[in-house]
C-alpha cells in the first residue's frame, strides 16, 4: 500500500500497512539510489518497531538491486545512524523509524554524504516521483551487503566528548520509552566505567510501546519518571523518545526541566570549548538562550523551527551548537546532527564540575524567565489568526521568520503553524510568572474566538 501523504517536510511517516508497507520500502531504496547515485556504501538501520526489520530488509533489497553497496547496521538509535554515516564516511544512509509516533506508525529518515538530510526541498520529492513512476532499477552488477555492529564504536565516540575521570557518583533514573537507548546507555556506563547508579523504567526494547506514544515531551508521559525519581531519591532523571534523537531532563525533585532552560547550560559549555562561537536558536523561546550566548562571549542566530532548517543554517554559519525547545540538540562536531546521549553526558559532567545539583544550576534562569509550554489549537484559520495577532499587538516588535513573533520589553510570544498537522502553536515567555499567566490567558481567549 502507498499513500503520497507519507512524504513530510523532513522524513517519511505513515501508518503500517495502510500507508507504508514492504513494497513501498523496496521502492524507497530504489528511489534513494536513483537520486543519490552513491559511489560508496549506504548505511541502513532500523528502530525497535515491530515491522522495522522487514521494512529494512526490503529497503536493502531495493538498494542492492540498483547496484548500491549496503552496510546493514542493524537495530540502533537514530543518533547511532547519524554517527555511522559520518564516522565511516558512507555515501549516505536510511533509518527505518517513525521516531516518537505510536506503534502503528512507520517511516524513514534519510541523509546523504556527511549526514546532510534529505528534505522536501532536497531529495524527498524526487524519491516520491520515482516511487509513483513505477520504474525499477536492475543493475548489471548487484550491490554487496555487509553487516556492522557499531554499538561499541558509537559508545566510545560519545564518551570522548567528556572527561570520564571528572564524573562524580550520581544516582540516575533513565527512561528510554522502550527504545534502544536503554541498551546504549547501559553500554556507555560499562565502557566508560562511569560512577553512576542507574535505575531504569521502560528500559527494555519493545516496539509495541505498551504504554502508548513513546514521547516524553507529552506531559501525560512524565509522572512515572517523576515518581521513580522521588521514590529512589535520585540526583536527576533523563528520558528519550523511542529513537533517541531527543532528550529531556528531570531534577532531583522529579520536576520536568524544559529544554529551553537546560540548553543555557549546554550553550555555555560549548562556548567555553569554542570561544566566540555561534549558536542557533528558534523563535519559540529566545531570551535565556540569547543571554547565555552573550554571557559566554558567543553569537546567537535566529532560525526557523525544524531540523532541516537548523542543520542547514548551522552549516552555513559554522555554528557550534543549536538546541530546540522540543528536545533536539545539535552539534557541529556531530556532523551538525541531533543527538540524545551527548547532552546527557555533558550535563553530568557540568553537575560534577560545578558541584551543584541540576536544580541549583537552573534556578537562576528559571527564576528570571517564565514560559507557557507549547499550547496547540486545532484550526484551519492559522494565517488569519496570525494576521489578527499582528494587528492587535502592533505596538510590539514584530518578526515573521517563522509564523509571527511579537516582543515587548517584559513579555513575548510566537505563533506558528505545524508543518504536518492543522494546528496553530503558541509559545509565550515573560519576566514574571504573574505576567506570563495573564498574557497566556489573554492570548488563549483571543485565539479561541478566531478558531
Amino acid at each position: 500500500m502507498y499513500d503520497p501523504k507519507i512524504f513530510k517536510s523532513y522524513d517519511i511517516r505513515g501508518i503500517y500497512p495502510s500507508q507504508i508497507d514492504e513494497d513501498v520500502a523496496y521502492k524507497l531504496g530504489q528511489g534513494y539510489a536513483n537520486f543519490i547515485k552513491p559511489k560508496k556504501p549506504i548505511a541502513v538501520g532500523y528502530d525497535v518497531r515491530i515491522h522495522s526489520k522487514e521494512l529494512q530488509k526490503k529497503v536493502i533489497e531495493g538498494l542492492l538491486d540498483a547496484g548500491v553497496d549496503v552496510v546493514d547496521i542493524g537495530l540502533i538509535s537514530t543518533e547511532m545512524y547519524y554517527f555511522a554515516v559520518g564516522n565511516f564516511r558512507y555515501s549516505g544512509g536510511i533509518m527505518l523509524t517513525a521516531s516518537h509516533n505510536p506503534a502503528e506508525w512507520h517511516g524513514a529518515k534519510m541523509v546523504r554524504e556527511k549526514v546532510i538530510p534529505l528534505s522536501s526541498e532536497s531529495g524527498l520529492l524526487e524519491i516520491k516521483d520515482f516511487i509513483e513512476s513505477g520504474e525499477k532499477i536492475i543493475a548489471s552488477q548487484k550491490g554487496k551487503l555487509t553487516k556492522k555492529d557499531i554499538l561499541d564504536d558509537f559508545c566510545r565516540y560519545v564518551l570522548s566528548w567528556i572527561d570520564a575521570k571528572k564524573i562524580k557518583p550520581q544516582k540516575i533514573v533513565y527512561n528510554p520509552n522502550f527504545g534502544f537507548e536503554g541498551k546504549v546507555f547501559q553500554r556507555i556506563i560499562e565502557l566508560g566505567k562511569l560512577p553512576l547508579e542507574i535505575i531504569g523504567i521502560n528500559d527494555k526494547p519493545d516496539g509495541t510501546f505498551p504504554k502508548g506514544r513513546p514521547d516524553p515531551f507529552v506531559p501525560e508521559n512524565r509522572p512515572e519518571t517523576t515518581s521513580l525519581i522521588q521514590k529512589v531519591k535520585a540526583d536527576l532523571g533523563v528520558a528519550w523518545d523511542a529513537d533517541a534523537d531527543r532528550v529531556f531532563f528531570f531534577d532531583g525533585d522529579g520536576n520536568f526541566l524544559d529544554s529551553y532552560f537546560v540548553n543555557t547550560l549546554l550553550i555555555k559549555k560549548m562556548l567555553v570549548k569554542y570561544p566566540g562561537g555561534k549558536i542557533i536558536y528558534d523563535p519559540r523561546y529566545t531570551w535565556a538562550l540569547i543571554e547565555a550566548a552573550l554571557a559566554a562571549g558567543g553569537k546567537s542566530i535566529l532560525e526557523r523551527v525544524g531540523h532541516g532548517f537548523i542543520k542547514e543554517r548551522m552549516r552555513k554559519e559554522d555554528a557550534v551548537f543549536a538546541g530546540e525547545s522540543s528536545g533536539h540538540t545539535y552539534y557541529r562536531d556531530f556532523w551538525y546532527a541531533d543527538c540524545g546521549i551527548i547532552p546527557f553526558l555533558q550535563i553530568i559532567e557540568i553537575v560534577s564540575e560545578k558541584r551543584k545539583s541540576l536544580k541549583e544550576l537552573l534556578t537562576p534562569v528559571k527564576s528570571k524567565y517564565f514560559i507557557s509550554g507549547e499550547i496547540n489549537f486545532t484550526t484551519q484559520h492559522a494565517e488569519k489568526i496570525m494576521e489578527n495577532a499582528k494587528k492587535r499587538y502592533k505596538e510590539g516588535k514584530i518578526e515573521t521568520l517563522d509564523g509571527v513573533s511579537i516582543e515587548y520589553p517584559d513579555w513575548r510570544f510566537n505563533l506558528r503553524s505545524s508543518n504536518t498537522e492543522p494546528l496553530l502553536r503558541l509559545n509565550l515567555e515573560a519576566k514574571s510568572k504573574e505576567l506570563m499567566e495573564e498574557k497566556k490567558k489573554e492570548l488563549i481567549d483571543f485565539i479561541n474566538k478566531l478558531t
